[in-house]
């Protein structure tokens, strides 16, 4: 497959969220041009109006789930487009499960009109509430198809199951990497995820809410970090899903004491009860992230906390 050695071109679907505008900058600064599609239903054009001047970068108001027709020359396509917050795919549940289905089908249809290699940003949430623990790629899951958060479950199941068909049926270069829970600037304060629920009510000096005995655990990765895993398996030759993520765990309750520390808030956490479905544990098995990709983690929690804390206090000037 002859690729453009000089200056990739990558379309990142999904471009203007928290992590596809992390993803622009980072292919931006290896050289690629990059052409962001983007229908704004979660993404923030705010996330890339940085980028409005720089040649290189192109940002077209699309929805995926639509044919998508663009011209010239693509070699990698990055599909990064789904509502990605419990909130979000509540409120969303039949365009998550549209993107996750019609729009893996349109954009795997892109790459393979362009001989394009094609990078889908599956998720943890494949594993559902696991059984296994820590879970590596080879686990299969324990995901509730018909619960309120089966819609977006099942629609990246869906979406890795699609896009190994196109694998193997059409010989498409393929990549997948199954995300763990990531933070940093450029979330949105009121997406629903336990970061920035956490920043802004400590930031406020509101009650923390925990939901709960706060004893389920999670495992937090820094945008920085993510990206980069992102790109070493974009440009590596693994067909088969990766974990990418930060294998620290720690529970719910300590990481809501660790924010309240770090924002200087004072206020009580309170106790509300579990939502349906809600993982007990979170950690991922990234052996094979370091075996392939030579990857690991190397933000402390701390420092990537501060970072994202300052970004959150920068919205309130």
């Amino acid at each position: 497959m002859t690729k453009s050695t000089s200056q990739p071109v990558s379309v990142v679907a999904g471009g203007a969220g928290f992590l596809g505008s992390h993803l622009c900058d980072y292919l931006l600064e290896k050289g690629h041009r990059v052409v962001c599609l983007d229908n704004l239903i979660t993404g923030n054009e705010a996330n890339i109006e940085h980028l409005s001047g720089n040649e290189r970068f192109t940002f077209i108001k699309h929805n995926v789930t639509e044919y998508i027709d663009l011209p010239g020359t693509v070699d990698y396509v990055f599909n990064f487009a789904s509502p990605a917050s419990p909130i979000d795919y509540l409120e969303l549940p039949i365009q998550t499960l549209k993107v996750g289905a019609l729009g893996t089908h349109k954009t795997l249809g892109l790459a393979r009109a362009k001989k394009a290699v094609y990078f889908l940003a599956s998720t943890s949430e494949i594993y559902g509430d696991p059984l296994v623990h820590p879970q590596p790629e080879s686990y299969w899951g324990n995901v509730n198809p018909i619960g309120p958060r089966g819609v977006y479950d099942e629609a990246k199941r869906f979406a890795e199951a699609m896009v190994m068909a196109y694998h193997r049926f059409h010989g498409l270069d393929t990549r997948i990497v199954r995300i763990f829970n990531t933070y940093g600037p450029r979330m949105r304060p009121n997406d629903g995820r336990v970061v920035p629920t956490f920043i802004t009510q400590a930031l406020n000096n509101e009650p923390l809410s925990v939901f709960g005995e706060g004893d389920q655990t999670r495992s937090f990765c820094y945008v920085s970090d993510l990206i980069h895993g992102i790109y070493l398996l974009a440009m590596s030759s693994c067909n088969d899903p990766v974990n990418i993520g930060n294998p620290g765990e720690m529970t719910v309750l300590a990481f809501a004491e660790k924010i309240r520390a770090l924002c200087g808030c004072t206020a009580e956490i309170v106790y509300k009860p579990l939502p349906e479905d809600d993982p007990k544990v979170r950690r991922p098995n990234i052996g094979k992230a370091r075996e392939l990709l030579g990857w690991e983690p190397v933000m402390e929690l701390e420092k990537g906390l501060g970072l994202t804390i300052d970004y959150f206090k920068s919205l309130r000037t």
